[in-house]
């Protein structure tokens, strides 16, 4: 059922960049292993410990390719299925999973498919559902109201498309959309393999991008009259905001470097001249870097003074303090090779973490069980 892997030791040095590792740990039970990273500040002296989170639960299982999840004001989850299309809608207090319908036009194939899931800021009054999604075509965001009330099944209704034209590749979709603190829906997207558009701010592709909650640019965004609030980005599958409103994205890296960015309106993150820390001043520099075996990171979460980082390939949870916009210590992994690949994490209102697991979208190594919903205690 679950599984363990051996810690791995590793110093990666970058000019002045200091590398800090973190404790030794055995097995999947969170504690982390002595994994250094590479950060852009030099990090504090003996601040690099904390206590590994606690697998509480597993709010449901059995699930296939999930990727989007959010909370419902009364604590059950929305589950979005990246290649069935569908939306499970699971009960907090027993697990019971009700598949509440399919979302139309969505077309899976390679990492395409329903992923990412956004809870309108009114939904208690307009009940509204917001996906991205890929289409034969495209990738795109629409909105859907959801009807508990209704016949399982059939509780999605009609999906109005905000937003179409975001390029689809069979790799670096982006996906995940989260509405900000400033009641703003923002959405990453991935170059789709076609690594110049990220540099094209005509483009949607390999960008963040800043929408009103109808789908049109938001008003105050860099570059008028566009929906795109930064760029130069690979492939943005994380979206979290810490308690003064900063927006931090988590980033696929090519060979070399996978990223954890600070995103300023208008910044240019380099890709595809520049991966990871570049020095460069027309660029802006991740906050942490590290090797795609150890990352490629997607979901993130801001909970208890740090991002929190699901890692698919590099099969852990990072944790990554902060003091301000700079790192507070050394990033420390938890549940290192315990449940496979990490696709989403998301911070629930009682202070807990809920883990989503990624093994069965065909790139994992899927146990029985899988794929899961995990709640996760912070120490």
């Amino acid at each position: 059922m679950f599984r363990r892997s051996a810690a791995v030791s590793l110093a990666l040095l970058l000019g002045p960049v200091a590398a800090v590792s973190c404790s030794s740990a055995t097995g999947p039970t969170g504690a982390p292993s002595n994994l250094a990273t590479s950060a852009s500040s030099p990090l504090p002296a003996g601040s690099a410990s904390a206590s590994a989170p606690v697998v509480r639960a597993t709010v449901t299982d059995g699930l296939q390719s999930p990727w989007g999840l959010v909370v419902l004001p009364d604590g059950d989850l929305l589950v979005s299925e990246r290649d069935s299309g569908r939306i499970f809608r699971v009960s907090a207090k027993d697990g019971t999973r009700t598949e509440a319908g399919t979302v139309p036009g969505v077309v899976a194939g390679g990492e395409g498919g329903l992923l990412g899931l956004a809870l309108s800021p009114g939904y208690p009054a307009d009940h509204l559902v917001y996906a991205y999604l890929s289409t034969d075509a495209d990738n795109r965001i629409v909105r859907f109201p959801y009807d508990p009330a209704q016949p399982a099944t059939r509780q999605l209704g009609d999906p109005a498309v905000l937003l179409t034209g975001i390029p689809r590749g069979p790799r670096h979709n982006g996906g995940r959309i989260a509405f900000g603190p400033d009641g703003l829906l923002y959405a990453g997207t991935g170059d789709s393999s076609n690594p110049a558009l990220a540099q094209d701010k005509g483009s949607l592709g390999g960008k963040i991008l800043r929408l009103a909650p109808d789908g049109t640019p938001a008003p105050g965004n860099p570059f008028p009259g566009s929906p795109v609030y930064s760029y130069g980005h690979r492939n943005v599958q994380g979206l979290a905001w810490d308690p003064q409103g900063r927006l931090w994205a988590s980033e696929f890296g090519q060979d070399n470097w996978d990223e954890l960015n600070l995103i300023r309106p208008g910044a240019n993150y380099g890709w595809p001249v520049v991966e990871g820390i570049g020095n460069r001043p027309e660029f802006t520099d991740p906050v942490v870097q590290w090797r795609p075996s150890e990352a490629s990171p997607s979901g993130i979460a801001y909970a208890d003074g740090a991002v929190w980082v699901a890692a698919l390939r590099g099969t852990r949870l990072w944790r990554v303090p902060l003091d301000g916009d700079r790192l507070a210590a050394a990033p420390q992994e938890f549940l290192t090779g315990a449940y496979g690949r990490l696709r989403t994490v998301v911070a629930d209102r009682d202070g807990t973490l809920l883990l989503v697991t990624s093994n069965t979208d065909g790139a994992g190594d899927p146990h029985p069980g899988d794929d899961r919903i995990l709640r996760l205690s912070l120490p």
